[in-house]
Order: structure tokens, then sequence, then C-alpha cells
């Protein structure tokens, strides 16, 4: 890159005021300060807009990388899933037919019921108090009767 140190400068001003004279220096001077402005302004314009690409291409390459792995991690999921699906269906198989063994050797396909017991309920005759106290003096402890 060109390098200007302040004796080039110096050299450049002198040579400015002798070519375009007193008159006209101020008014180059702000026009080459305005275009140096803008040379500026679009040089940040630039810089910003590489900036912001490379930030979306790392966005993308790590969308990438979380995209392959969650296809890889799908595909161990769905390689475990095959490990255990066959035997268990190899189980399965054995207990059904274990369970057909069983109903054929008893030779009824319905597993006999056991008898239900009776509820403490059924055995109170209906109309009779469950204690040995009349009926009244329970009635006169619920509502608070001396």
């Amino acid at each position: 890159m060109i390098e200007f140190s302040l004796g080039k400068l110096v050299l450049l001003a002198l040579i400015a005021l002798i070519v375009l004279g007193p008159e006209k220096l101020p008014g180059a001077a702000r026009t080459a300060g305005a275009l140096l402005r803008r040379v500026r302004h679009g040089w940040d314009e630039v810089r910003a807009e590489v900036e912001r690409e490379l930030q979306v291409e790392e966005i993308k390459r790590a969308a990438r990388e979380a995209a392959a792995q969650a296809e890889a991690a799908q595909q161990e999921v769905k390689d475990g899933l095959s490990r255990v699906h066959g035997p268990l269906a190899d189980i399965v198989g054995e207990v059904t037919a274990a369970g057909q063994s069983m109903t054929a050797s008893t030779g009824s396909a319905a597993p006999a019921e056991e008898p239900a017991e009776p509820s403490p309920q059924a055995e109170l005759p209906l109309g009779e108090p469950a204690s040995d106290r009349p009926a009244a003096a329970i009635r006169k402890v619920a509502h608070g009767d001396t």
C-alpha cells in the first residue's frame, strides 16, 4: 500500500497550491475530503457485507453439521430398535407358543375363575344396623342429641 509520510504530504500540498492556486485550493480540499469519505463509506459497506456473508456461511455450515449429527443419531436409534426388536419378537413367539401349549394341555380355552369372596355388606340383612346398639342410640349420637 502507499505510505504517506509528513514530508510527502507537505510536498503534495505545495504542488496542489502551485497547480490550483490559493482561490481553488479550499474547494478542491473539500471535494477531495468528500470523495475520501465516500470511498471510506463504500469500503465499510463492502466490509460489513462480507462479514455478514461469512456469518451466513458459518450458520449454514453449523446447520449442515447439526443435520448430519441428527441423521447419525436417528440412524443409531433405528439400529438400536432393530437390535431390540428381533430378540423381543422371538420372546413373544416363545411366550405365545408356551401359552398355547398350556391351554392345549389343560383342555380348556379359558382359565378357571376363582369364586369371589362375599362383601361385608352382603352379609348384613337389609334394614338392620351394623352395630349392637339400637338405632335410636345411633341417631342421638350422630345428631348430637344427649
